[in-house]
C-alpha cells in the first residue's frame, strides 16, 4: 500500500507524524508531497500511489486519471467541493471526508468574527453584546451544532434550519426549529451560514433574504463564497447600511465590499476555519485511518461519491 500525502499547505508537523505512525503501523508506504508548486509535481506523485490525502489541494479528471493506481481521495475536512466527484466515480475511487474533526474549530471563528464585528471591530466606539440577541444557524450538522453548544454560553436565543435533522436533536440541543429560510433570516439579529456548496446552494443566499434581517443584522460565513450571490448581498449592504457581513471566505469582490462598506464588512486573508493545531492534527489522522481502514477492510463509512 502506497498513500501520498499532497498538500500545498502542508498539515503541522505533529499531525504528519501522526499520520505517519498510523500509515507505518499499517505496514504502508508513506510519500509526502509539501509545498508543491508546480501542478505537474502533483500529477507525477499520484502516478503510483493507492490512496491520495489531501486539504484544500485541487483534485480533477486530471490528477484521478494520473492515478493509474489511486483506489481513495480523503479530503482531510468536512468540504469536498475541490474533489471532481464524478470523475472520481467513473474511475471507481472512492472519495472520503473526515466530518466532525474542524468542527470546533470553525465553531470558535463563528464567535470570534460575531464579537470582533459586535463591538465595531474594536475601533474605540460603542458596540453591542451577543448576549440575550437571537441566532440563527444555517445547517445543522457537526459545525452547527458546536456554535449552539457555544451560543448557549453566550446566553443568546438559537434557533436553526436543517431539512435533513429531526427537529427534535435541536430542540434536545436547546434549538428552536426553523422550517423555512426566509423565517431564519427574519427572526435572527445574528444568521451564521453553514450549508454546503452544492447546485442547489450556490448563490442561493442574497438580496431577498439579507434584508429580512433585523436592524443591526450580522450575517457569518464560514462555510464556502459560493453560497453567496455577491452582486445581491451587495445591494442589501448599499440599501441596509445597518447590515454586517464577516466571512472567512473572502468574496471574489472582494476588494468592492472592503471599499465600498468600511467597518462593516470583513474578510479573514483565508480560510481560517480549520486552523487551529487541534483540527489539523485531528483531521489528518482521521484521513490517515480512514485510508488505511478502506484498504484493509474496504470500510467506506464516508464515503462522499456514489
Amino acid at each position: 500500500m502506497k498513500i501520498l500525502i499532497a498538500t500545498e499547505k502542508p498539515f503541522a508537523g505533529v499531525a504528519v507524524e501522526g499520520m505517519k505512525k498510523v500509515i507505518d503501523e499499517a505496514g504502508a508506504e508513506l510519500v509526502l508531497l509539501e509545498k508543491y508548486t508546480d501542478r505537474q509535481q502533483l500529477l507525477d506523485a499520484v502516478a503510483d500511489v493507492d490512496a491520495l490525502i489531501i486539504r484544500s489541494d485541487k483534485v480533477d479528471a486530471d490528477v484521478i486519471g494520473a492515478g493509474k493506481n489511486l483506489k481513495i481521495v480523503v479530503r482531510a475536512g468536512a468540504g469536498y467541493d475541490n474533489v471532481d466527484l464524478e470523475a472520481a466515480t467513473a474511475a471507481g475511487v472512492s472519495v472520503q471526508n473526515t466530518p466532525g474533526q474542524n468542527s470546533n474549530a470553525v465553531a470558535e471563528l463563528v464567535f470570534g468574527l460575531a464579537t470582533f464585528m459586535a463591538r465595531n471591530m474594536f475601533n474605540g466606539t460603542s458596540g453591542w453584546e451577543l448576549k440575550g440577541k437571537t441566532l440563527g444557524i444555517q445547517a445543522f450538522g457537526q459545525v452547527g451544532r458546536n456554535v449552539a453548544r457555544i451560543a448557549r454560553g453566550y446566553e443568546m436565543n438559537i434557533s436553526a434550519i436543517d431539512p435533513y435533522c429531526p427537529d427534535d436533536v435541536m430542540l434536545d440541543a436547546g434549538v428552536t426549529p426553523v422550517h423555512s429560510v426566509e423565517e431564519l433570516y427574519a427572526t435572527n439579529r445574528v444568521v451564521s451560514i453553514h450549508i454546503p456548496a452544492t447546485p442547489e446552494t450556490r448563490e442561493s443566499i442574497g438580496y431577498e433574504l439579507v434584508t429580512r434581517m433585523p436592524k443591526g443584522g450580522l450575517l457569518i460565513n464560514t462555510a464556502r463564497k459560493e453560497v453567496i450571490d455577491e452582486a445581491g448581498l451587495m445591494q442589501a449592504l448599499t440599501d441596509r447600511p445597518d447590515l454586517k457581513y464577516a466571512a472567512d471566505v473572502a468574496p471574489a469582490r472582494a476588494a468592492e465590499f472592503e471599499a465600498m462598506f468600511p467597518g462593516r464588512v470583513f474578510f479573514t486573508p483565508k480560510k481560517m476555519g480549520a486552523q487551529t493545531a487541534e483540527a489539523n492534527i485531528n483531521a489528518g489522522i482521521a484521513a490517515a485511518r480512514q485510508v488505511i481502514d478502506f484498504l484493509t477492510t474496504g470500510a467506506d463509512r464516508f464515503r462522499v461519491n456514489k
